[in-house]
């Protein structure tokens, strides 16, 4: 493993069964940067944090993680590494302090050192004023801090965060990013699974899953420059009648309703792509106005897990989440 991967699997996969939560996945993910994993429920993004923590042994392939072998040298990398699952996981009748000097101890961290990072990490996040309440008299934002806060209290090279702004508003979340950006700063490596559009184009690295599969990987802007659509917004105070006039036209992919505007997705050998739906609205007397835009990560998650039937997407369930 060169240097500069955190990273790096080969064919790897996780089979329950006969379902594939994981199936034959290649990548590399550079260190001191933010990788995404983007896909719907059941699309495989937790099983894979699973496997390369090691906490799930594969079904075949392999994993290299801050250059240790996954699943033979699991127990090494532990203390190299950081994991904040979906769902609050730390103790609900323990103070933040206490929280935080527990786990400081399954760390096998030195005292004094603990005392250190607890005071460094009660700053950090603003929690000393929080430092004596029980964590199950928190709210989401809060218990989110306490939760990063303790993943990251032995200083972890690299960083596994699962859905973890699931259960808080929208200004905590953008906090929990800054404060993600701030220790990449120093040098961490963060791998994040998540299922929002915005959060997936903060990443530096992004990896689309679908089925358990590889669907789409690079960083945000390439995947949305390269993207195999053309892109269309039609502003109209019709937009049923808009939506009828154009869904049934050649090298329509996808249309999508948003207020009092659509959103369409050409295939990309379409010619003159304005053209071609203006006159479809004229025929049908819609009016509006039609601009070509530029693909968001939506859009290259629309095309690149296009075609899965809502029956094929759930089949992969529980493990393969």
């Amino acid at each position: 493993m060169t240097g500069d991967i955190a990273i790096r699997t080969e064919a790897l996969s996780r089979y329950f069964g006969a379902v594939k939560a994981v199936d034959s996945v290649s990548l590399e993910i550079p260190k001191a940067q933010i990788y995404g994993f983007l896909g719907p429920n059941g699309s495989g993004k937790t099983t894979m944090i699973r496997t390369l923590c090691g906490l799930l042994t594969p079904t075949s392939g392999s994993a290299e993680v801050l250059g240790l072998k996954i699943p033979d040298d699991a127990e090494a990398l532990r203390q190299r590494i950081g994991y904040m699952t979906q769902r609050f996981s730390l103790y609900e009748d323990l103070t933040v302090l206490e929280n935080m000097r527990f786990f400081g101890e399954v760390f096998d961290m030195e005292p004094a050192r603990i005392d250190a990072r607890i005071a460094a990490l009660l700053e950090d996040y603003d929690l000393g004023a929080l430092k004596d309440r029980q964590a199950r008299a928190m709210s989401g934002g809060q218990r989110q801090r306490l939760a990063l806060a303790v993943a990251t209290l032995h200083e972890p090279e690299l960083l596994f965060l699962d859905e973890p702004t699931s259960a808080v508003d929208p200004e905590n979340r953008r906090d929990f990013w800054e404060s993600l950006f701030a220790l990449v700063e120093r040098g961490t490596t963060i791998l994040v699974s998540t299922h929002y559009m915005d959060e997936a184009e903060r990443c530096h690295g992004l990896a689309i899953l679908d089925k358990g599969t590889l669907v789409a990987v690079g960083t945000p802007d390439a995947l949305m420059d390269d993207i195999k659509a053309q892109v269309l917004t039609i502003e109209t105070a019709e937009p049923a009648s808009a939506k009828r006039a154009v869904q049934d036209l050649p090298g329509v992919l996808s249309i999508a309703q948003l207020g009092q505007r659509l959103h369409v997705l050409l295939d990309p050998q379409t010619e003159e792509p304005v053209r071609h739906v203006e006159e479809a609205l004229a025929s049908r007397s819609v009016a509006a106005q039609v601009t070509q835009v530029r693909a968001s990560i939506e859009d290259v998650f629309v095309m690149a897990t296009r075609g899965k039937t809502r029956r094929q997407r759930g089949r992969a369930t529980g493990e393969a989440a």
